[in-house]
């Protein structure tokens, strides 16, 4: 495998995925079909963060941070950090001396498939984290790995630049040429929403909005009585 730092790759323009990241993660992966999200296994350290960066790519071997620090010097004010290892790792590859220094650079989170530590130190500095495990073991700085190159967290494939999306609800990522339609596609979800979120404060059902009731039927689901279905 050749091991490789890439420098200044193209990055997202920042001011849409700022605004991207606030219409949530949930809204922007439905209206985007579904897609882009990292899975469960991805939770935040602390509850309350939402962030939009864009991506940094990191590739380590397991229980090694050498590459996260070959990554610090290439991070940007608006970037979000994202960690991977050649296989599983649940070890705290990231702790409270690199988000210092991430923080100092403008670096918006971490997202990483391994462990972190020194969750204490995070929660009270105010650095978002998203993260596989919570584990004080720590890590070695002996092993080659790559920096900004594409790699797959979630199932979800990953290039230096893309957008990346966070909060309570879990992380996901949109391709760097999908930004703008992304923001698009966002709206109309939310603008489809707040339509539905009225008609169910004037009492509509979900069954009558959505068109639900044939969908029952076509699946042969029946209405009966509870004494009939007593009998």
């Amino acid at each position: 495998m050749r091991n490789v730092i890439v420098t200044d790759p193209p990055r997202a323009d920042l001011d849409h995925v700022t605004k991207l990241a606030e219409y949530g993660v949930a809204t922007v992966h439905e209206a985007l079909g579904r897609t882009g999200y990292l899975g469960p296994g991805l939770r935040p350290v602390h509850l309350g963060a939402r962030v939009g960066g864009t991506a940094v790519t990191v590739l380590c071997w397991p229980g090694d941070n050498l590459m996260i620090h070959a990554a610090v010097e290439q991070c940007r004010p608006g970037d979000v950090l994202v960690v991977t290892t050649t296989s599983p790792c649940g070890d705290g590859l990231f702790g409270e001396l690199f988000a210092t220094a991430l923080q100092v650079r403008g670096v918006r989170g971490l997202v990483t498939s391994t462990g972190v530590r020194d969750v204490a130190e995070l929660g009270a500095m105010g650095f978002p984290v998203w993260s596989a495990a919570v584990s004080a073991q720590g890590t070695v700085k002996a092993t080659a790995g790559s920096v900004n190159v594409p790699i797959v967290v979630g199932g979800q494939l990953i290039r230096a630049g893309d957008a990346i999306l966070a909060d309570d609800d879990g992380v996901m990522v949109v391709p760097r040429p999908e930004v703008a339609s992304a923001l698009e596609a966002a709206q109309a979800r939310v603008d489809k929403e707040s339509a539905s979120r009225e008609a169910f404060r004037d009492g509509e059902l979900g069954l009558d909005r959505y068109g639900l009731r044939a969908k029952l039927a076509e699946l042969g689901v029946e209405y009966v009585s509870a004494p009939d279905q007593a009998k």
